[in-house]
């Protein structure tokens, strides 16, 4: 991007794998994908990104996190868990970049997308599609993305998420 636009303005971090389980269950496998994806994703483009930026002195970055990161339900631990992550990440970054490149997390509520249906158990895929009968549009994340990126540098976090869900 750098070499064909000759600057890099905004890091949108959107990573995210959701197969929702109980603990008990043990999807080990499952929760390694998770933490491959939902943080080391995360890190992998804050390390892509953040030498330009740090160049350029006046960029954002942008990472998505999930209203799991602010509350925890069950068969949903390991999840929020790498979006709690996230959260720290992005306080961390936020902290050590100071004014020069500015941190905006956005926490979506349910949303409509294939996530759930990662899940290799089905009682947590049927939960999840009762659940995301209130699920806002994606759209609507795209909407509060670019609300986040018009918005001056001292607004750091957004929770988009809809008005008749729970969480």
């Amino acid at each position: 991007m750098v070499e064909e636009f000759g600057r890099l303005d905004v890091l949108i971090n959107n990573a995210g794998v959701m197969p929702l389980s109980l603990l008990e269950k043990l999807q080990v496998d499952e929760w390694d994908r998770m933490f491959d994806v939902n943080i080391r994703d995360v890190l992998h483009g804050i390390a892509a990104a953040l030498p330009v930026m740090k160049q350029q002195k006046s960029e954002q970055v942008i990472n998505l996190s999930s209203i799991g990161g602010h509350a925890v339900s069950p068969t949903a631990a390991v999840y929020c868990a790498t979006k709690f992550a996230v959260l720290a990440i992005s306080e961390g970054l936020r902290q050590e970049v100071g004014g020069d490149i500015r941190v905006t997390v956005i926490s979506p509520g349910v949303t409509t997308s294939e996530l759930a249906e990662s899940s290799s158990d089905s009682n947590a895929r049927a939960v999840m599609r009762e659940f995301r009968k209130v699920a806002i549009p994606a759209e609507a994340v795209a909407r509060s993305i670019a609300y986040a990126v018009g918005q001056p540098a001292d607004v750091s976090e957004i929770i988009i998420r809809p008005t008749a869900s729970p969480y």
